[in-house]
């Protein structure tokens, strides 16, 4: 049975978990969730939320027709939203904080690196961030499309390792377990191909579950990226007594390569620098040395337009000796070279904290 070891995870929870009856929420399946999340907290992991249900948890305070409208559904959300999160909050004893996401939020830079921002600052304030699609505007140009997918770019922006899928059977099976006694869990996948496409229900496969489509895209984006992707069965509170002992409960997608390596080959390979930094002597050392965030006290010249997000190299002399990603633009970074950082904000009117380059958006060349 293959191990499973994590750091940071996210965790997706679906509707038919959140709200089984599909008109209220409920804590039937939730309570060995939430059992496993603040185990996993206090051995010092972090966890984060994608949790669906606020449709289904205010479907039943709507007045509706058999198939709601958009504006129905919506109505639904807005209500259903903070039944959700009470629901979640009611099962935890640390604060949990609500972040709602559209597609365009997830697609443009600034906002992207808001997002990546915020969930750091949580995790660091040991709040459980809890994610869900906005529901309450998001229409069909705008919507991620699944929470799956949802969970997946989460993953992503928030640098997890791991990918938790819950799902209402064990993983992915080679035949559908519905219809085929058979069929056989397939507790390790190295690859994904057509031919894992086809068993979660591809054209012109009459073997897939429902749901698996999604589960299966969502897991192709984050083994390309590093991130484990698991899919366990969120009904069965063994799962989450297997999880808690490093023990694979259902089906693991291996990733490609490693969390660091994929993150430091798209910093170092594919972004394109848009800017010029250069450091001290005390910048580099601290840099090199240490692994530490560039802060603006070491920054003795800025080049280049570029706004936040934006990779820039960082020099020592006429050597690049580091690559990162920006937390401020070009011109609000040269009025906060060489300063303190506990000025920045009484410089700029704002702050994002006091490191310009953050080390986890830092690769070392």
């Amino acid at each position: 049975m293959a191990q499973v070891d994590w750091k940071r995870a996210v965790i997706k929870v679906g509707s038919s978990l959140i709200a089984p009856t599909n008109n209220q929420c409920s804590s039937k399946y939730l309570s060995p969730i939430a059992k496993f999340i603040s185990d996993s907290r206090k051995k010092g992991k972090e966890v984060i939320l994608v949790s669906s249900g606020s449709v289904a948890a205010g479907k039943g305070k709507i007045a509706h027709k058999h198939r709601p409208s958009i504006a129905e559904k919506q109505a639904m959300a807005a209500i259903g939203q903070t039944q959700m999160m009470a629901n979640w909050a009611k099962l935890f004893d640390f604060d949990c904080a609500q972040i709602l996401l559209t597609s365009d939020d997830l697609h443009d830079r600034t906002r992207y690196v808001n997002i990546k921002n915020t969930l750091r600052e949580l995790l660091k304030n040991n709040a459980l961030p809890i994610v869900n699609e906005n529901d309450t505007v998001a229409i069909n140009e705008l919507k991620v499309g699944d929470n799956d997918n949802l969970a997946a770019y989460t993953a992503l922006v928030a640098e997890a390792d791991t990918l938790i899928v819950c799902s209402d059977i064990d993983g992915l099976y080679d035949a559908d377990p519905r219809k085929n006694p058979d069929a056989k869990l397939m507790p390790i996948v190295n690859h994904i191909d057509k031919s894992i496409y086809d068993l979660a229900g591809g054209a012109g496969s009459d073997v897939g579950t429902g749901g698996m489509q999604t589960k299966i895209q969502a897991a192709d984006k984050c083994i390309n990226s590093g991130i484990q992707t698991l899919i366990v069965n969120g009904q069965n509170p063994t799962s989450f007594l297997m999880l808690a002992k490093g023990e694979n409960p259902g089906t693991v997608f291996l990733p490609n390569k490693s969390l660091d390596s994929a993150r430091n080959s798209w910093l170092r390979h594919t972004l394109r620098a848009k800017g010029r930094l250069e450091v001290d002597q005390g910048a580099k050392k601290a840099l090199l040395d240490h692994g530490a965030s560039l802060l603006p006290s070491g920054v003795i010249n800025v080049s280049g337009k570029f706004e936040p997000g934006d990779a820039v190299n960082i020099y020592f002399g006429k050597k690049v000796i580091a690559k990162g990603l920006a937390m401020y633009n070009a011109l609000d970074m040269a009025n906060i070279q060489g300063v303190n950082s506990s000025k920045i904000e009484s410089i700029l009117g704002y702050s994002f904290g006091e490191a310009i380059v953050h080390r986890d958006d830092l690769v070392l060349l």
